[in-house]
């Protein structure tokens, strides 16, 4: 069977790919290429690319053909880049992790690990982000598992969503749990138990941060 030969033309936005048959007087000429919006709003905006390639089959066939792309973007962030205020941050790194600790003095600190891909993280964020306007004195910290897993891994996390309370600068794990949307209370429970000042932490376990730097 005779190689197809692979032609691409790229533009800013799309890309569109044709096998074609092979031929040593074989050309390719891409023209009239355009992108341009045909429909705009404040969500969503589709934009289209039409290209002409023209080419010879063996034979001395001439065939030209229009490659018609359609590519909509949405404007709107994915459901786990909302962030409800100020007190809520995304963590990338490890560094960035036990920074963010670092610098929360004596506050509570709220670890959620979650995942993209999680059915429960999904339906849980809605409140969780609810919470944390409620609470601006806690600093919840947001953890992609799939973007730090050796972070996740060091601290034990295996299933999601999964919950860590910190307190601040000391680096104490307060208490940590599986939560989903159906036992919330559970993580209200947890805030009314360990956000109550530093005189009256009640400290579960003796894991610090300073295990995982």
């Amino acid at each position: 069977m005779l190689d197809a030969l692979r032609l691409s033309f790229r533009s800013p936005r799309f890309s569109s790919h044709l096998l074609l048959p092979p031929s040593s007087s074989s050309s390719f000429s891409p023209s009239n290429s355009s992108f341009s919006p045909l429909n705009q709003s404040s969500d969503r905006r589709i934009s289209s690319a039409t290209d002409s390639i023209s080419f010879i089959r063996p034979g001395g066939r001439f065939v030209s053909l229009k490659v018609h792309a359609t590519a909509a973007e949405s404007d709107q962030p994915k459901w786990w880049e909302k962030n409800a205020s100020s007190n809520m941050i995304d963590i990338h790194s490890t560094q960035e992790f036990l920074s963010a600790l670092s610098q929360a003095g004596d506050r509570v600190v709220i670890v959620d690990f979650y995942g993209t891909w999680c059915a429960s993280c999904r339906a849980l964020f809605p409140k969780l982000c609810k919470t944390a306007e409620q609470q601006p004195d806690i600093l919840f910290l947001k953890v992609n598992f799939d973007e730090n897993k050796p972070l996740c891994k060091r601290l034990g996390v295996k299933v999601l969503p999964y919950f860590h309370f910190y307190r601040g600068a000391d680096g104490l794990l307060l208490e940590s749990f599986s939560c989903s949307l159906a036992k919330f209370q559970k993580l209200k429970d947890a805030i009314a138990t360990h956000n109550t000042g530093p005189g009256s932490i009640s400290i579960s376990k003796d894991k610090t941060a300073e295990s995982i730097s």
